[in-house]
């Protein structure tokens, strides 16, 4: 059911130690309840890394990044990672070698809708539901604030919404955003210069 969504905020959080270790953002949105993001959560494999949303009205949501490289990971990111909403696997595209903001922005396809997730600088993104004949399509944007415990995560929504929507938006706060943005995409690109031109000399 799509909903008007009020403005609210996700505050920070962390608990455990070095060896079971949990953070995130919490707080209430006042149609959906409340909203709990844990990234990461606590691991089970040292080659998985995790983070998840969930909250009263919203689909559970989660965001999984497998392989040798999450053991020295602090957050899932968008290399051979995973994503779902509920019991459905959402296909996510991206292009790496895009040269603007826009060109890099992910594209996917949940539920029967296509979304595009592009990022708006290193602490803020939004979210877009393409509009179709049936309904006008919702943009939700994300932005972290703050330092310290004051930290934050305001989100405004542009549209109706319905849990889907707001799931797949906030899980993305805790995922490697950074090959999004202008300089995380440089950054990138000298990576995987760097390592093909060191498998080169072998």
């Amino acid at each position: 059911m799509h909903t008007q969504v009020s403005p609210f905020e996700l505050h920070a959080w962390k608990e455990g130690n070095r060896h079971n270790y949990s953070a995130g953002w919490k707080g209430v949105s006042p149609e959906f309840g409340e909203i709990l993001l844990t990234c990461p959560l606590p691991r089970t494999s040292p080659e998985s890394l995790v983070s998840e949303v969930r909250g009263g009205r919203l689909p559970v949501a989660s965001f999984e990044t497998r392989g040798m490289h999450a053991e020295g990971l602090k957050l899932p990111t968008l290399n051979r990672s995973t994503l779902r909403v509920g019991d459905r696997v959402v296909y996510v595209e991206r292009n790496r070698f895009g040269a603007t903001l826009e060109q890099r922005a992910l594209t996917m396809r949940y539920a029967g809708d296509r979304y595009r997730l592009a990022a708006l600088d290193k602490n803020g993104y939004v979210l877009t539901r393409e509009p179709d004949d049936e309904d006008p399509g919702v943009e939700i944007t994300v932005r972290e604030s703050g330092r310290g415990r004051s930290r934050r995560l305001g989100v405004r929504v542009g549209g109706r919404a319905e849990g889907g929507d707001l799931a797949l938006a906030l899980i993305f706060a805790g995922v490697d955003r950074s090959v999004l943005t202008r300089v995380g995409a440089v950054k990138a690109g000298i990576s995987r210069v760097t390592h093909f031109w060191t498998e080169s000399q072998y």
